[in-house]
């Protein structure tokens, strides 16, 4: 699996990505700039305040028939209310705006990403830490999230103001304009050349915050493991060496970061300083009113502060554009196993499985699988036996289509698996695996995860063939319990008899046991395979075992060597014969005991 090459630029991504935010984008628009446009109206209104207490009769106002200069006064007063209240209005729409749109992008965000990742192969998973992942679901989406909610309202505002009032000083007082906007050149280099040297800074800090997370996770969920070898000063020592890489990543990014405020500050400070200075000799010429040069004082600083800011919201963007690289380098891996358009119209027991010729490896050049033939026949019971390695697990996988094989087929029904819908073919089966796995949550809820709405009778039913009712009775809260992560409230055997119900209620015509009764007691196995044989007559079975004696009264019996089929037969036919079986059994058996008879075995089994 390989991802899709994609060099767009992450912010265009996310432009595209949000088509059908559009409308709220553009809603959130208008409301950033018109709070930015009334925001900027007070010292207009100081100026028109001057204008009336030092011109009087002869201010503007006077000239717009309000002669009396109290009244004057009261009329800005009155404009002022008026342009506070819509400023309060436009603050509130643009805010509620931006967030909901954050909230929006974040969870539409988070869902599309996780469930493109889940329907991705499962080798994708294999290859990499599940704290990664859960670093991108989680916190590379939040981090978009706190741009949108604040960052972009922002830069609206801050490009709002440069261009209204850099359009006012042009029209009023061109002499003096050009002074404020001497800076905006070094602000601009410096910004740009900030985000170009920070952005790989980002990109290194939102990788060590995922392999924290990966850390993490491994260490909380081998938390047992860890205590059972006091391995915690390890573990803690780990912690702090990816806590330490993680800060040394942001200790870069934040000198970096650090560095342009104050540069930013000494360009504003000088067109503040030039806009005053030079501002003044024009009024004290008589070349400017001094209402007017009280306007171009105060817009100066509004026009020029605000940039203040600029360093922080590209420290938000680029952090966001990291994340969102992040995130779409997910969202640009495509599942090889692509679904087939072939449908099973009817879930019928009456299907047979067939392997022909099939060739497999993980990884290029090591084959865990050669030339394989297997026929499992309906209605009867599959046994898959070999030593650990021997690649019976894989049997299973390809079976399950987790895996393409590298050549050769595997058809159900005749049909290659390949042309089928993945969602029905994994229906007509129900996997027992040897490694279980079971959700945080009641033991109801786990039994019925492969059939959320089968009623509690049958999922009674179904934990009284796995022979589970008993112990979950016992349990303080009966079939309510909560199992706790992974099921770590519960036994090894308690987790496999819980994880046998669990297929059973599917009632699929299949059922997978791949050392399905490893972790039990003898008794309780063989209690589990009467139950099994009980069911069997109904199903096809495929029963992957160590154990012999579980898969003795088998119909078929596939002897699985290095990857490739030495043997085929009954139990009887197989210990009859010279060969690996014959070998495993006398071994489990206690028939063979002495030393020369285990350099035997041991010669046998590495045939």
């Amino acid at each position: 699996m390989a991802p899709l090459t994609n060099s767009e630029p992450p912010l265009r991504r996310l432009w595209r990505y949000s088509t059908s935010y559009r409308s709220r984008i553009i809603r959130a628009t208008v409301w950033s700039f018109l709070n930015k446009a009334v925001d900027i109206a007070p010292p207009f209104l100081i100026g028109l305040a001057i204008d009336v207490v030092v011109n009087r009769g002869d201010s503007l106002l006077g000239q717009l028939g309000i002669s009396d200069p109290k009244n004057q006064i009261i009329a800005v007063a009155l404009l002022t209310l008026v342009i506070w209240s819509l400023e309060s209005m436009f603050d509130y729409l643009a805010e509620v705006e931006w967030r909901n749109l954050a909230q929006k992008t974040q969870h539409d965000l988070r869902v599309d990403t996780y469930h493109h990742l889940i329907g991705l192969d499962l080798s994708y998973f294999e290859d990499r830490s599940t704290g990664d992942l859960m670093a991108v679901v989680n916190d590379d989406v939040n981090q978009l999230e706190r741009f949108l909610d604040v960052g972009a309202n922002e830069v609206i505002q801050t490009a709002t103001s440069v261009v209204l009032i850099g359009a006012t000083f042009f029209i009023v007082a061109p002499s003096v304009a050009w002074l404020a906007f001497l800076p905006m050149p070094i602000i601009l280099w410096g910004s740009f050349s900030f985000q170009k040297r920070i952005e790989p800074k980002y990109a290194s800090v939102r990788e060590e915050a995922g392999a924290i997370n990966s850390q993490l996770s491994n260490s909380i969920t081998g938390i047992s493991t860890i205590k059972a070898f006091t391995a915690e000063g390890r573990e803690v020592d780990r912690i702090t060496a990816a806590s330490n890489n993680y800060s040394r990543a942001n200790s870069a990014a934040i000198r970096l970061s650090a560095r342009f405020v104050p540069l930013i500050r000494m360009a504003i400070l000088f067109g503040f300083t030039a806009t005053l200075v030079w501002g003044g000799f024009l009024v004290l010429d008589g070349e400017l009113a001094i209402g007017l040069y009280s306007v171009m004082v105060f817009l100066t600083q509004r026009l020029l502060w605000p940039l203040t800011k600029l360093g922080q919201t590209v420290d938000l963007y680029q952090r966001a554009m990291a994340s969102t690289t992040r995130i779409f380098a997910v969202l640009d891996f495509a599942p090889t196993i692509l679904d087939g358009d072939t449908s099973i119209d009817t879930i019928s027991a009456d299907v047979g499985m067939k392997f022909d010729n099939v060739t497999f490896s993980y990884d290029e050049g090591f084959a865990v699988l050669e030339n394989v033939s297997i026929t499992i026949a309906p209605h009867q019971t599959t046994a898959l036996v070999g030593s650990t390695g021997s690649g019976k697990t894989t049997i299973v996988k390809l079976l399950l289509r987790l895996y393409d094989p590298d050549s050769g087929t595997v058809s159900i029904g005749g049909t290659d698996v390949s042309t089928l819908k993945q969602a029905e073919l994994r229906k007509l089966m129900a996997l027992v695996s040897q490694d279980v796995f079971l959700f945080h949550g009641t033991v109801a809820e786990n039994i019925a995860f492969g059939a959320p709405d089968a009623p509690s009778d049958e999922i009674v039913a179904a934990a009284r063939t796995a022979e589970a009712h008993d112990f979950i009775l016992d349990l303080p809260n009966g079939y309510d319990t909560i199992v706790g992560e992974r099921g770590q409230k519960l036994s090894g055997g308690q987790r496999q008899r819980l994880s046998i119900a669990r297929a059973l209620l599917t009632n699929s015509p299949v059922l997978i046991l791949d050392e399905a009764t490893s972790a039990v007691d003898n008794e309780t196995e063989a209690a589990i395979q009467r139950s099994l044989a009980r069911i069997a007559h109904h199903r096809t079975m495929v029963v992957i075992a160590h154990r012999l004696s579980t898969i003795r009264n088998a119909d078929i019996i596939y002897v699985i060597d290095k990857g490739r089929v030495s043997q085929v037969g009954t139990h009887n036919e197989l210990i009859s014969v010279d060969g690996v079986y014959r070998v495993l059994w006398n071994v489990q058996t206690g028939v063979v005991g002495g030393q020369e008879d285990r350099k035997t075995i041991g010669r046998e089994v590495r045939k």
